[in-house]
């Protein structure tokens, strides 16, 4: 059974389109590089209860990852962690280690000169106040903490919405958790080009192929207009080895080829990566 993960973006931002949600699309691809399946994406406000449903219903489908990005700093927007505590029924308290951690920030950046008065207002210790059996997980290039909160059948990880801090932390944090349960599963994928074939005509030599080569998935993308069709075709597959997935997408590469151009289409090439 494949290991799956459930990703929940939080930000006003997100839903007013002020913001892309890069954070989304960067977690998505880097969890399936690593041999997980993402299921499903949820955009949620800043809203307590928001959150909490949103963490509620998902527990509910029993991901064995769900990762949440964005408020976690010391604004008064910033509710995820009230959120995670409302919807497991935990109180939230000061986490000593992740207060010590903060403490030590600020007087680094007094140190650099970027602050004047060390001070742990109630603001910046909300970003220690974590729900109730939550470890802290470091954050190389700023302040706020990731959370941790392990459950019987999912870890529960709280990532920061800024793009260089959720990056950071999952690659310190996260990666190693999703490596180790998907068991040295690696994600591979190729394209290739289709021209003079319509999507539509595609669709069951898509579909034969896939039949043919069951590790296979393939998604066609248009690219062109319908008077000028130009289709990249991607092909991808999860395998323990780069040798067993280059033989699967290229057998599939192969096959497909060969009946997009009986069906009187071209194809071009693209390297596997």
């Amino acid at each position: 059974m494949d290991t799956q993960i459930e990703i929940i973006c939080i930000g006003n931002e997100l839903l007013i389109g002020k913001t892309l949600n890069t954070n989304a699309q960067w977690m998505a691809k880097r969890a399936t590089s690593l041999g997980i399946t993402v299921k499903r994406i949820t955009v949620v406000g800043d809203d307590v209860n928001e959150i909490a449903n949103a963490i509620r219903e998902t527990l509910k489908r029993k991901p064995r990852f769900l990762i949440t990005t964005g408020g976690l700093g010391p604004t008064f927007d910033d509710k995820t962690l009230e959120g995670i505590a409302k919807a497991l029924k935990r109180k939230l308290r000061v986490d000593e280690n992740a207060l010590k951690t903060i403490k030590e920030k600020y007087e680094a950046y007094a140190k650099a000169g970027k602050l004047g008065k060390i001070e742990l207002t109630p603001h910046r210790v909300k970003m220690a106040t974590l729900p109730e059996g939550a470890k802290p997980l470091p954050n190389p290039v700023g302040t706020a903490p990731g959370v941790l909160v392990e459950l019987e059948n999912t870890f529960l990880i709280a990532l920061p919405g800024v793009p260089s801090e959720m990056e950071a932390i999952f690659e310190e944090s996260v990666a190693p958790l999703l490596r180790k349960e998907a068991g040295n599963l690696m994600f591979f994928e190729a394209s290739i080009y289709a021209d003079k074939i319509m999507e539509s005509t595609l669709a069951p030599l898509i579909d034969k192929t896939m039949h043919d080569n069951p590790y296979i998935y393939i998604k066609s993308h248009p690219k062109g207009e319908e008077k000028k069709p130009h289709i990249e075709i991607h092909f991808s597959t999860t395998a323990k080895n780069s040798q067993t997935a280059k033989n699967r997408l290229g057998k599939a590469i192969v096959q497909l080829s060969e009946l997009i151009e009986k069906s009187g289409g071209k194809v071009k090439q693209k390297k596997a990566k």
